[in-house]
């Protein structure tokens, strides 16, 4: 929906850009005409003119969610799904009792996803479960995600440190990463989620700031701003940054409740808490999960400021007890991921011969 310049679309792109200079025109529908996205491109609007006429004649089509139902595919097209996490939530005909699950929606999805020529997976687990939500039964793209490739790149800790001096951050503080998601029932419109705080940041300043930093990264369907006045020593609001898979590389920590971006930042094998403060609600009522959370997440639960502020003060502890449990987890949702998702993709989707041989 041309929200921003991210995800694995974003790391696609510059590899195809990098390795064959001059070879695609590239078009990117994108809502914010100022946004800096390397190399030679073409930006448009969604809906203006060139928007209609680009999506008349390209060739490949590159989404990370569901495209729009009016964008048929035409004899020759190319249609790539690179989706947009490893699911935690349920999803499509997995779902049964949420507003968007309608007969409607179902139905859309699925003549949307007979367009699609491939679809990545991340792991073994994303890949059964997409084949059966979707119902799809084109080409699954088992490489991991092309946004994970940043944290297996040789010089991500120089990319971590010019990030940190250019958002301002302390390099003498640890820095957690708070990436809550939405809440399906809390919301002003359709896609305009509302979202209330529940981490006491003033009580966090008072214990933590000596120590920590904290970043908060707002999922792009809240509606709602964050308002940190007074802490802008301690919180920073990152809500509108792009590429999250950047952010994770300057965290320490991560704290999220039932986003997908924990499959991602394991990567890094760094600790992660959860903060699942409404979790009957969110798992037996809303969505429902595709696994056992209290079972599986490497890292504990949390429902209190209270709670986070002592696992902060005891990471250490924490790290060394979920140890195994992190080893399992990343064995299960990690093991495809190894710095070269855009290059497998690029090379499948393109019929391109791999540079590397």
């Amino acid at each position: 929906f041309g929200k921003s310049y991210s995800d694995s679309p974003k790391y696609v792109y510059e590899y195809l850009q990098k390795t064959y200079p001059g070879k695609y025109k590239f078009i990117w529908v994108i809502e914010n005409k100022k946004t800096a996205i390397p190399y030679k491109h073409t930006k448009v609007k969604r809906f203006s003119v060139r928007y209609c006429y680009y999506l008349a004649r390209c060739k490949y089509y590159i989404f990370n969610s569901r495209q729009p139902v009016w964008i048929k595919k035409r004899q020759g097209n190319v249609f790539l799904q690179t989706w947009h996490g490893t699911p935690l939530k349920r999803l499509v005909f997995d779902l049964e009792d949420i507003n968007s699950a309608t007969p409607r929606y179902k139905k859309q999805t699925y003549k949307q996803s007979r367009s699609w020529d491939y679809l990545i997976a991340a792991n073994q687990y994303s890949s059964d479960i997409f084949k059966r939500c979707f119902i799809y039964d084109k080409t699954m793209l088992e490489t991991g995600y092309p946004r994970n490739d940043i944290m297996h790149w040789d010089n991500k800790d120089e990319i971590a440190d010019k990030l940190r001096d250019k958002q301002g951050i302390p390099k003498n503080k640890k820095t957690v990463l708070y990436a809550p998601t939405w809440r399906d029932d809390e919301y002003y419109t359709k896609g305009q989620y509302k979202f209330s705080l529940k981490l006491d940041l003033n009580l966090m300043k008072e214990q933590l700031g000596h120590e920590y930093v904290i970043l908060l990264r707002t999922h792009y369907f809240i509606a709602d701003s964050l308002d940190v006045t007074g802490l802008e020593d301690f919180a920073y609001n990152l809500s509108k940054y792009d590429d999250i898979s950047e952010l994770y590389l300057i965290s320490d920590y991560l704290i999220t409740d039932y986003s997908s971006v924990f499959f991602d930042y394991a990567n890094l094998k760094r600790p992660m808490l959860f903060y699942t403060y409404d979790l009957e609600k969110y798992r037996d009522v809303l969505r429902g999960f595709y696994i056992d959370i209290e079972e599986e997440l490497p890292g504990p639960l949390l429902f209190t400021t209270e709670e986070i502020i002592d696992s902060l003060k005891n990471m250490d502890e924490l790290t060394d007890r979920y140890k195994e449990k992190y080893r399992l987890f990343y064995d299960k949702f990690c093991a495809w991921e190894d710095g070269q998702a855009s290059r497998k993709v690029a090379n499948a989707v393109f019929n391109l011969q791999d540079p590397t041989k």
